[in-house]
């Protein structure tokens, strides 16, 4: 049997893994949003397309299930790491990415790539950047206002943008209330992924995701780094923090302006596009 698509999670966050050196995918929004349709496709929280090697690099572009293209994900980069090992691809247990939020090193815990670190990169508060509307300044415990509320949030790049809001308790009625709308706010020109963030300790965080072009989602690696990264800004946490999600773990570790997730991999399924579905992809 032809193998079209790879399917793995981590921490419950899904994505298919589709290769361009096996199948050729148009990059059009309707193939994504059909193959990525939990009700009329394969279903997933995205697509990562890949391994695109150019001048010995390896590169991988990721797509959310509304068609849109991310510039980096921490889980879908530690899924396609994975990819990369079963398809035998790497061999070594350090190797590095290019996304479009740029490269990033990747170090393999165990032979079987369940157990993976990555260095994420460098974080910037800086609202041009990230990017966020108006004059150029420190997005750090500001004021921003849905509706009737105002909320302080810490906006942040690390590769892609995200918005951070404390919160004294996290639950997933308040990602699904307001994560739309903080992630389509006009702030946000390129829109931005939200996470709600509860302090446990120094050493523990939890939050609850609204990823940009894919709602509400049981966990985010680069989620993970922004809400942790927003938390040692604020004086919250200590350097090295677990955050919690309703998927799981990841581990955070911060270097100055550069910040490492740990955290696992598993594999779901691989398969076949059938001729009816196959069709309607390519149509």
């Amino acid at each position: 049997m032809a193998t079209d698509f790879y399917k793995y999670h981590a921490l419950g966050n899904d994505y298919i893994v589709i290769d361009p050196n096996k199948v050729k995918l148009p990059l059009e929004e309707k193939a994504i949003k059909l193959i990525c349709d939990r009700n009329f496709g394969i279903g997933s929280d995205g697509i990562l397309y890949g391994s695109i090697i150019t001048e010995e690099k390896i590169e991988l572009r990721i797509f959310n299930p509304d068609g849109s293209e991310a510039e980096k994900s921490g889980n879908g980069i530690r899924i396609f790491s994975r990819y990369l090992v079963d398809a035998e691809y790497v061999k070594s247990k350090n190797f590095h990415l290019t996304t479009l939020g740029g490269e990033v090193a990747v170090e393999l815990l165990n032979p079987e790539a369940t157990l993976i670190k990555v260095d994420m990169g460098t974080v910037t508060f800086q609202s041009e950047l990230i990017p966020v509307a108006g004059s150029p300044r420190q997005m750090v415990d500001t004021n921003l206002q849905v509706d009737d509320l105002s909320l302080k949030v810490t906006c942040l790049s690390i590769g892609n943008p995200h918005c951070v809001i404390p919160v004294p308790e996290v639950n997933r009625e308040i990602a699904g209330s307001l994560g739309a709308k903080i992630e389509n706010h006009p702030l946000f020109p390129k829109r931005i992924n939200v996470q709600f963030l509860q302090v446990r300790d120094r050493q523990n965080i939890q939050i609850e995701i609204w990823e940009r072009g894919a709602g509400y989602t049981l966990a985010s690696g680069s989620s993970s780094c922004a809400a942790a990264s927003a938390a040692y800004k604020l004086g919250l946490v200590d350097d090295k923090v677990k955050v919690h999600m309703p998927g799981g773990e990841i581990d955070i570790e911060i270097k100055g302006d550069r910040v490492f997730m740990t955290g696992s991999v598993s594999a779901v399924a691989k398969g076949e596009f059938v001729t009816d579905f196959r069709a309607r992809i390519f149509s």
